[in-house]
């Protein structure tokens, strides 16, 4: 009990809120990181997977691949990076963070467009539909849905395993469970292990809300 009320009154306490080490802008920072290394995977991964799931063929090597790459530790490639050419600081965090959410971007995005029905495809070829009609109008409204699971997922990932920056110099929360660490704060540990917790939960609720508001819209479309 004792230690939940020095977690709480360490987390309400406003001087650990402002400041250059104070916990809005370790947010900011860890946001930043987040949106930054989720617009890089996403720029990869989704294309990706939607020209080899429109085309059907190299998706299953592609996924393996990338399957392969979620096996290795994010911590170590992120050494890795760290005393390779990139060396220590923000960069070898995003591309640890890019290279991590790209299995889950690529694996949802081809998964979804393979699922579209073929006969509903052939169906818009008969109306003489080009391909890339084909993949705007058909495949891609159908697989947006798994599409969305796949940023989701991602993005809660990333979010948590973006603590790790702070292991090669980087920002965001992590700083403030390492700094708690080397003070042997305990409060200070938890209390910014909560924060991530907290900070993932809300951007699994943000992102399943806007799936929801997507999956309305397209019904409302079509009844329309």
């Amino acid at each position: 009990m004792n230690a939940l009320v020095e977690v709480l009154a360490w987390l309400i306490d406003p001087a650990n809120w402002t400041g250059p080490e104070g916990i809005v802008l370790r947010i900011a920072e860890h946001l930043v990181l987040t949106v930054v290394s989720m617009v890089a995977a996403g720029a990869i991964a989704v294309p990706l997977a939607l020209w080899l799931g429109h085309v059907g063929r190299g998706g299953a090597l592609a996924i393996n691949i990338s399957n392969v790459g979620r096996a290795i530790p994010t911590f170590a490639v992120l050494i890795l990076l760290a005393i390779g050419p990139l060396g220590i600081g923000v960069t070898s965090t995003v591309v640890a963070l890019v290279l991590f959410a790209i299995p889950p971007l690529l694996t949802n995005a081809y998964v979804g467009m393979r699922e579209v029905d073929r006969d509903l495809i052939e169906a818009a070829r008969g109306m003489g539909m080009t391909g890339p009609q084909i993949l705007r109008q058909v495949e891609l409204p159908v697989a947006l849905p798994l599409i969305m699971t796949g940023i989701r997922l991602a993005t809660v990932q990333v979010i948590a395993t973006a603590t790790l920056a702070a292991v090669v110099g980087g920002g965001g929360l992590g700083r403030i469970i390492t700094a708690g660490f080397a003070r042997q704060d305990q409060a200070m540990v938890v209390g910014g292990a909560v924060i991530v917790a907290l900070l993932a939960i809300a951007a699994e609720i943000a992102l399943g809300s806007a799936q929801k508001r997507i999956k309305l819209f397209r019904i409302a479309t079509r009844v329309g």
